[in-house]
C-alpha cells in the first residue's frame, strides 16, 4: 500500500514489557544498552535428559503483585504475561478509558503457542487420572485469544478484539493489524502486541529435536550469537510487549505523550518451506520493500533495522541477503542489530518486544549491541552494532519478524520531533 495523502496517522503513546532482562521498559531498556544477556541454565524444571539445557526465562516473575488472585488462577502464563505488560503499557500512555468510547478501543494480541504450559499439565492429567480429572479452565486458559479477550475484559474495550497466530510473527502482524484498524477509522485507539510462554520440557524437546536450537549448555550466555559466523541455533525466550496504539489527533487532543510514529506495516509469505527461510530471500526483501513503501519513505531514509537476528545460520544469511537487496549501497550505512542476542527468541512475542526495544532506540538516538557478535559470515560487511551501545542518528527504523510457515511482517516507525 502506498502513502496516502490524508490518512490517518498512527503514534504509539504507551509501552509494557515483561522480558528475560527486565519486567518493566525502564528495567529492559537499561539491560539492553548494558549488553546484559537473559540467556542461563534453565531453572523452571529438571534438564538432566534434556540434550538442550538453556534458555531466556522470565526472572522473578509474581503475577500477583499486579493482577487479582483469582484472575492469576484462571489464567495461563502467556496470558498473565500480556496483562502485566498490557497493565503497564496503559499506565504508561494515561489514557483514561472512562473517558473514552470504548466501542472505539480494540485489542488484538499474537502468540506462536499459546497456553502450552496448561495444555501440557492438563494432558498430564488425563493419562494419569482419566477423563474426569480434566480442569473445565483448560480450553479458555489454553486457547491462543485469551490474551486479547482477557485484556478486553479487564479494561471495557468493546472494539475489534482477536489473536493472531503466524509463528514468530505473531506479534508483528498483530500490531500491524491494530495499526491498519486505527489508519482505516475502525478504532481511535488500539492495544496491541504479544505474549509467549513456552519454554516447557516439551517445547524444548521438540525444538532440538528438529535441529533449532543452540547446544552451547556450558557457556549459555555466549550460546545466542546472531549473524555471527559460529552460531549454531537460537535460545528459546518468553514474554511479553504491549503497546497502547493512538490516532494522532485523538492522541494530541488528550495531551499525550508521542514515543514515536507507527508509520509503515508488510505482510508476506516465502511460500518456499515450512521451516527454512527461502534462500532468495524473496518474501523478506518484499515485505521490507512494503513497509517502506507505506510509510512513504525511500529505502535510503532509513538508518536502523532490528533485525529478526534468530542465530540460526540460514535465517540469519537469508535475512542479510535481503537486507542488501533492499537497500543496496546504503546497506553499509545501516546500523542493524538482534535484541535476541540478549532475550533469546520469544517465538510468538519476539516481534512485540523487539518492536519495544526499537521504539525505545529511535526514541533515544541509542543503539544496543548485538552481544556474541565477533565474525561475520565471509564477505558480510554491515554494521551489527558490535561491542558495546552507541548513539545512533535514526530518522525511521525497520523491524524484521519471520515465522516457521514462510510468514513474514516488518515494522517502520519513525521518530517524534
Amino acid at each position: 500500500m502506498s502513502n496516502q495523502s490524508g490518512r490517518r496517522r498512527v503514534v504509539v503513546t504507551g509501552m509494557g514489557v515483561v522480558t528475560p532482562v527486565g519486567n518493566d521498559v525502564p528495567t529492559f531498556w537499561q539491560s539492553l544498552l548494558a549488553g546484559k544477556t537473559g540467556v542461563a541454565r534453565l531453572a523452571a524444571f529438571d534438564t538432566a535428559d534434556l540434550e538442550v539445557q538453556i534458555g531466556a526465562e522470565v526472572k522473578g516473575f509474581d503475577p500477583t503483585q499486579r493482577l487479582d488472585a483469582k484472575l492469576v488462577k484462571r489464567t495461563d502464563r502467556f496470558t498473565q504475561y500480556a496483562l502485566w505488560a498490557a497493565d503497564e503499557a496503559v499506565r504508561d500512555s494515561r489514557i483514561d478509558f472512562e473517558k473514552e468510547d470504548r466501542s472505539r478501543v480494540g485489542v488484538v494480541t499474537g502468540t506462536g503457542m499459546g497456553g502450552i504450559q496448561t495444555w501440557e499439565a492438563q494432558f498430564a492429567q488425563f493419562l494419569q487420572k482419566g477423563p474426569r480429572r480434566v480442569s473445565p479452565l483448560l480450553v479458555p486458559m489454553m486457547i491462543p485469544d485469551m490474551a486479547c479477550g482477557q485484556i478486553a475484559i479487564v479494561y471495557g474495550l468493546r472494539g475489534p478484539n482477536y489473536d493472531t497466530t503466524s509463528a514468530c510473527a505473531s506479534a508483528a502482524h498483530a500490531t500491524g493489524s491494530a495499526f491498519r484498524h486505527i489508519m482505516h477509522g475502525d478504532a481511535d485507539v488500539m492495544v496491541a502486541g504479544g505474549s509467549e510462554a513456552a519454554i516447557t520440557r516439551f517445547t524444548i524437546a521438540g525444538f532440538c529435536n528438529m535441529g533449532a536450537l543452540s547446544k552451547h549448555n556450558s557457556e549459555p550466555e555466549k550460546a545466542s550469537r546472531p549473524y555471527d559466523r559460529d552460531r549454531d541455533g537460537f535460545v528459546m525466550g518468553e514474554g511479553a510487549g504491549i503497546f497502547v496504539l493512538e490516532e494522532l489527533e485523538h492522541a494530541r487532543r488528550r495531551g499525550a505523550q508521542i514515543h514515536c510514529e507507527l508509520a509503515g506495516y508488510g505482510a508476506t509469505a516465502d511460500a518456499y518451506h515450512i521451516t527454512a527461510p527461502d534462500p532468495d530471500a524473496l518474501g523478506a526483501i518484499a515485505v521490507m520493500r512494503e513497509a517502506i513503501a507505506e510509510a512513504g519513505l525511500r529505502p535510503e531514509d532509513i538508518d536502523y533495522v532490528n533485525g529478526h537476528g534468530t542465530s540460526t545460520p540460514l535465517n540469519d544469511a537469508s535475512e542479510v541477503k535481503a537486507i542488501l537487496d533492499v537497500f543496496g549501497a546504503h546497506a553499509t550505512k545501516l546500523a542493524v542489530n538482534s535484541t535476541k542476542s540478549m532475550i533469546g527468541h520469544g517465538l510468538g512475542a519476539a516481534g512485540a518486544m523487539e518492536l519495544a526495544a526499537m521504539v525505545l532506540q529511535v526514541k533515544h538516538q541509542r543503539v544496543h549491541p548485538t552481544v556474541n557478535h565477533v565474525v561475520p559470515d565471509d564477505g558480510v560487511e554491515l554494521d551489527f552494532v558490535k561491542g558495546a551501545a552507541r548513539d545512533c542518528r535514526i530518522r525511521a527504523a525497520l523491524s524484521n519478524s519471520f515465522g516457521f510457515g514462510g510468514h513474514n511482517a516488518c515494522l517502520l516507525v519513525k521518530a517524534w520531533q
